[in-house]
């Protein structure tokens, strides 16, 4: 159980919210350095093969994935507000994206006792768009990265890495 929660909000926005068993620092942490992101962003069988992060306000991202039959997928944005360690806004565009305009997204990090619950707001150009996503096999796709992600960070935060 992925523990995963996705909830809609009017006819544009996807809410995605997971509880993570670490500090809200090393939480963000995860989100905003490739060497962390390198292990545990994308699906099961995806992994990035480019992580580029300009972490400023005005600064580019972006992630080129490859899925297990070697297919690529690229996306990328940029950083309109930077709140360590508790939000990142940005903007999100996939190179063959099926649906228009530029996604809004915001992860909101709020934790105590060692825990951390990631809300991400996914704010769709139209509802059209935000309709295509929920066809996709987005939900199962996330829980799967969140996954790893959580191993990832008990892995960080048994051994006691600095991240």
């Amino acid at each position: 159980m992925s523990g995963l929660t996705v909830t809609l909000h009017g006819d544009r926005e996807i809410r995605l919210s997971r509880d993570f068993a670490a500090p809200r620092h090393l939480v963000f942490a995860a989100f905003t350095r490739p060497e962390l992101l390198m292990r545990w962003w994308g699906a099961r069988g995806w992994r990035l093969v480019e992580c580029e992060v300009d972490l400023r306000v005005g600064g580019r991202w972006r992630f080129v994935s490859r899925g297990p039959d070697g297919d690529l997928m690229g996306q990328g944005g940029t950083y309109r507000e930077i709140e360590a360690p508790a939000r990142l806004v940005c903007t999100e565009l996939f190179d063959d994206q099926s649906y228009p305009g530029e996604t809004l997204v915001r992860h909101d990090f709020t934790g105590s006792a060692g825990r951390t619950t990631v809300v991400t707001h996914l704010r769709y150009a139209t509802a059209q768009g935000r309709d295509t996503v929920l066809r996709y096999p987005m939900t199962r796709g996330v829980s799967e990265a969140y996954d790893r992600l959580t191993a990832v960070l008990h892995t960080d935060s048994t051994t006691g890495a600095t991240t």
